[in-house]
C-alpha cells in the first residue's frame, strides 16, 4: 500500500532562476541593503517548501539556473560561485551554469547573464514533453519565461505553476500569462526566514 501511495504522488520539479530569485529577495526583504549574502536561500529548502504547499506531491528535483563568472577576469566571484554550487549540490540540487558576458568596459559596467533564461525555458519544455514531471514550478518573475509556460500549458499534460517573493503591503509581483490561470506560490518574509542561507561564499573554507 505504501508503494502504491508513493507512485500516486505527483512528481514536482522546481526550476529556479537564481539571479532573479536572489535580487527579488534582497529587494523585498532587505531593500537592497546589507552584505551580499542577504537574499541567499537554500535551493532544496525552497523546493521542499513549494512542493509541500499542496498535498499529494513529492519533490523529485530542484534545478538552479545561473551565470558563472570567468575564473581569470573575476577569480573572487568565480571562487564564491563554485563554493556555493558545491554546497547546493551536496544537498541534492542540480546547478546549470552559463558563462557571464563581460562588456568591454568591465568592471565599470556589470557582467551580464546570457542564455540563463533560455536554458531554463528549454529544460522546462523538454522535460514536460518527456513527462519527467507532473508539476513544474518556476521560481522567477522574468517575463521572458512566458513562452515556456504557454508551450507546456498547450501540451495539456504537466501542470504549470510559478512562485514569487511577496512583501506584506506591497503590490504583487508575479509571472502572469494571458489566458492561463497560473497558480502562484507566494513566499512571505516568514517563509524566507526559514529558507535563508547566511554563509558568505566569498570567504573560502
Amino acid at each position: 500500500m505504501q508503494e502504491e501511495n508513493r507512485l500516486a504522488m505527483d512528481r514536482v520539479v522546481v526550476f529556479v532562476d537564481w539571479q532573479n530569485t536572489y535580487r527579488n529577495a534582497r529587494s523585498a526583504f532587505h531593500y537592497n541593503r546589507g552584505p551580499v549574502q542577504l537574499g541567499n536561500v537554500h535551493p532544496m529548502r525552497l523546493g521542499e517548501r513549494l512542493a509541500q504547499a499542496k498535498p499529494g506531491r513529492e519533490l523529485t528535483e530542484v534545478r538552479v539556473y545561473r551565470g558563472q563568472p570567468d575564473s581569470t577576469k573575476d577569480p573572487k566571484s568565480y571562487g564564491a560561485n563554485r563554493r556555493q554550487q558545491a554546497a547546493w549540490e551536496r544537498t541534492g540540487a542540480k546547478v546549470i551554469q552559463r558563462s557571464l558576458r563581460y562588456p568591454d568596459n568591465w568592471p565599470n559596467e556589470r557582467a551580464e547573464e546570457k542564455g540563463v533564461d533560455v536554458a531554463l525555458a528549454v529544460d522546462f519544455v523538454m522535460m514536460a514533453v518527456a513527462r519527467e514531471y507532473d508539476v513544474g514550478i518556476i521560481m522567477s518573475t522574468d517575463t521572458d519565461l512566458k513562452p515556456a509556460l504557454e508551450a507546456v500549458a498547450s501540451l495539456g499534460g504537466p501542470a504549470c505553476e510559478v512562485a514569487a517573493w511577496k512583501e506584506h503591503g506591497r503590490p504583487t509581483r508575479q509571472l502572469r500569462v494571458a489566458g492561463l490561470n497560473l497558480w502562484c506560490h507566494f513566499l512571505y518574509f516568514e517563509d524566507y526566514k526559514l529558507l535563508t542561507d547566511g554563509r558568505d561564499y566569498t570567504i573560502g573554507m
